[in-house]
């Protein structure tokens, strides 16, 4: 603890002082759009005849650092706006502060300039196992019923894949949902994605951004050990009101969002954005596909709400307060029970600009609370929730190229799982935790010539456990010619979070949390024989990532990344209970008698993803070739998501006689490799002995069946494929009202993909069939 408070002190001693030691001049301040008062990220501020130039962040800020003095023109350029010069003079150390609003570029010049963004930041970043997704990227791929979602988008990245339509989780580069971290605007989001896994919460229309990290993130993230999805959400349009409503089959969206206070010349103003989804799957599914589940249609329904203000001042800071409820429910479905989960929380952020100094603070604050239940025929309701806060504070230095964050962080929540006793399946379980994490972290991106490195290092201690992890981290680009680069990142990775549902489990509707579970064994037992003690309940894992890319043309990328993750502690159910965890049963193993066991395991892989864009075509080809094992001190054997091949082929063509493109189709395929099932081995009735010694075993049947099972997961599903379509035609009116049809199909050739299969009955359940849609969007 001491360690962090002195890292903590020195890092805000170092950002108030860094600056006077320059006697070199610097240009900071913030672009944004002048039609909504959005931050305009991504976009080259630069010196005329010089090689200093910025990129600007997600805020739309840039720093120009280690400027000599003299007089330079600053020049904005980018095909969606006019160009902005202005020239400025500068003395030997000073600060200038300089924002701008940029006017949006006339239709015919934005026609004739092909998007280069996305080559600056693959030059400028080490960008492995990461992909920023923009709402353009979404609305690329085929939507259901013109219904846009980052959970559709999602599942074509490479190394990420689904169990299926159905389930609503996704699993990446062989880590389980658990260890995958979501947060929206700072806070974190503990179930993000519907039971239907068509949908997430989140709002297409009011996200800037989502940071997607597979593997190999800096230590800006830690508390996960698989991923990181960090999307944000842009502020309401500053200078007029607008919106959008939609409706189709799958449910009904809109948004609105306009000025308090009108977007003024000095870029201040005060918005609002609110955004609402609802679901009536469940009402409109048995008539317009009573094919579907014997005429009852599908009992998916979700209800989505998501609010924010924003608060923007002069010299670029600015303040939001945000709120959402997500909801979601699975009526009773083939047997599988009935199921609802809701998350609502409340939290803010700022960005604050201090007027002496090019550091850019930043920081958040957000309380959360996700609450889940299964109701099922003959066993106990079982229930979780967590409830939780997390609050942050984060520095950025520009130094030139170079780039330098620091922060520290605090999260504190409490679990609260109800359940019942797997041995004999009546008796109530319940598991209570509560739990602090405190940690900081120091982030030094290092671009030098054709090298970019970026060492990292976070500091983690976990509270409820008292352990202190250092986590170092480093990632490395070498720019081997204008159109190889050669990447390559590793680090150290912790968790104090667990899933109460199991790996094994080919059905995921219930999902809920525990954290630092006590109950464990002291010992596990390694694939070798070795016998080790089980000191805490903290979940590890390093990650070893290495990869490049290749422009091909100017129009063609391909990216090929090489993975291996080494889960060197996981925590899981114990499935091998036969005993209570009491007195009568001190003389039996521990394996057999506790609620939770110790797993390691590996997940090993190379993906693929190659890419083409121009003005009307968009082409996406992504390969990934996966292995996952897991030991559970007993034997190996490969988790419900170990997809040894996936393959997405995704593509747009835009057409019509305007110059903006009024038609735009769609097309994306899915393949993906037959995932693991336990086979049922035979059948038998099991004999009680209630009856004592007067029990005629002989004459007497049992009322129950029971089931002998082969190995775990020995079994392999045959291979799941899709195909999805989708045509939209957008109508332009006077003013800025439009209206878009969309006409789409999901799974066009209604392949029967295999959900599961009913052990006792033997009836297979299929996943969605073929889904025709229609649906209508109008924005004004």
């Amino acid at each position: 603890m001491k360690f962090l408070i002195r890292l903590f002190a020195f890092v805000l001693l170092f950002s108030s002082t860094s600056d006077l030691f320059s006697q070199q001049a610097t240009i900071k301040g913030f672009v944004k759009d002048k039609e909504t008062g959005q931050p305009v990220s991504f976009i080259v501020v630069g010196l005329e005849g010089t090689t200093h130039g910025a990129q600007t962040d997600e805020n739309g800020y840039y720093a120009l650092t280690k400027l000599p003095a003299g007089t330079y023109t600053l020049v904005i350029q980018d095909f969606r706006f006019k160009e902005v010069r202005e020239q400025i003079t500068l003395k030997e150390g000073q600060l200038v502060a300089r924002n701008y609003l940029l006017d949006e570029a006339d239709a015919d010049t934005i026609e004739d300039i092909l998007i280069t963004g996305e080559k600056g930041n693959q030059r400028d970043n080490v960008n492995i196992g990461a992909e920023t997704i923009s709402p353009k990227d979404i609305k690329s791929i085929p939507s259901v019923g013109g219904q846009s979602d980052l959970a559709q988008y999602l599942t074509n990245l490479p190394g990420i894949i689904t169990t299926g339509d159905q389930g609503g989780q996704l699993y990446v580069r062989g880590g389980s949902p658990v260890q995958n971290k979501v947060m929206l605007d700072g806070m974190i989001v503990y179930n993000a994605f519907h039971s239907i896994g068509l949908f997430s919460v989140f709002d297409t229309e009011v996200i800037s951004s989502a940071d997607v990290y597979t593997g190999g993130f800096s230590a800006q993230y830690g508390g996960r050990i698989s991923s990181v999805m960090d999307i944000t959400t842009r502020d309401g349009n500053k200078a007029n009101a607008d919106g959008r409503i939609g409706i189709n089959p799958f449910g009904i969206r809109a948004h609105v969002e306009g000025p308090f206070r009108k977007l003024r010349e000095n870029g201040s103003g005060i918005s609002y954005i609110v955004s609402a989804k609802r679901s009536h799957l469940d009402q409109v599914s048995p008539k317009a596909y009573p094919y579907v589940n014997d005429g009852e249609g599908l009992p998916f329904t979700f209800t989505d709400l998501y609010g924010k203000v924003s608060f923007g001042g002069g010299n670029g800071s600015k303040f939001n307060l945000f709120g959402f409820s997500f909801n979601d429910g699975v009526r009773k479905y083939q047997n599988l029970g009935e199921l609802a989960w809701q998350n609502n929380g409340i939290g803010g952020n700022f960005v604050v600009v201090p007027s002496s100094s090019s550091v850019l603070i930043s920081g958040n604050f957000a309380y959360s609370a996700y609450d889940i239940a299964l109701r099922e025929e003959n066993l106990p309701d079982r229930t979780s929730s967590i409830k939780g806060f997390n609050a942050g504070l984060e520095f950025k230095y520009i130094l030139d190229k170079d780039v330098i964050k620091y922060g520290v962080e605090i999260v504190g929540f409490g679990t609260d799982f109800q359940t019942f006793a797997l041995v004999d399946g009546t008796s109530k379980v319940s598991y209570n935790e509560n739990t602090t994490e405190l940690n900081s972290f120091f982030d030094y991106k290092i671009n030098r010539g054709n090298w970019i490195i970026e060492p990292s290092l976070r500091m983690q201690f976990y509270g409820s456990l008292g352990v202190f992890s250092p986590e170092p981290r480093i990632g490395i680009k070498y720019k081997a010619s204008e159109v190889l680069r050669l990447k390559g990142a590793a680090g150290i990775y912790t968790q104090n979070l667990m899933a109460t549902n199991s790996d094994r489990d080919v059905v995921n509707l219930f999902y809920g949390f525990l954290a630092a579970p006590q109950n464990l064994p002291t010992n596990y037992t390694t694939a070798n024989g070795d016998v080790r003690e089980v000191k805490n309940s903290l979940q590890r894992a390093n990650h070893y990532i290495a990869g490049f890319e290749y422009d091909i043309t100017e129009r063609w990328n391909v990216n090929v990344e090489g993975y291996y993750k080494d889960f060197r502690q996981l925590t899981n159910a114990n499935r091998n209970k036969v005993y209570s965890d009491d007195v009568l049963n001190a003389d039996k193993p521990e394996v057999l008698k506790k609620d939770f066991l110790i797993e390691t395991g590996w997940a090993a892989g190379t993906d693929l993803a190659l890419k083409y864009e121009d003005k009307k075509f968009y082409l996406w080809l992504v390969y990934s070739l996966t292995k996952v094992q897991r030991w559970d001190g007993f034997r190996n054997y490969a988790p419900v998501f170990d997809r040894r091949h996936n393959a997405n082929i995704v593509g747009t063509y835009k057409f019509g006689k305007k110059k903006v493109k009024e038609y735009e189709f769609s097309v994306r395929w899915n393949l993906g490799s037959g995932l693991p099932f336990t086979q049922t081995q035979g059948y038998y009735q099991p004999q009680g002995v209630n009856g004592g010694v007067a029990l005629d075993y002989v004459g007497s049947n049992s009322s129950s069946l029971g089931i002998q099972f082969a190995d775990l997961n020995g079994g392999r599903l045959p291979y799941y494929h899709r195909l999805d379509l989708n045509l939209r035609r957008t109508f332009e009116f006077k003013g800025s009202l439009k209206l878009e049809m969309n006409a789409g199909v999901t799974n066009a050739y209604n392949r029967a993909n295999v959900f599961y299969i009913d052990r006792i009955t033997a009836k297979r359940v299929d996943q969605l069939p073929i889904l025709p849609t229609i649906g209508l969007e109008m924005s004004f």
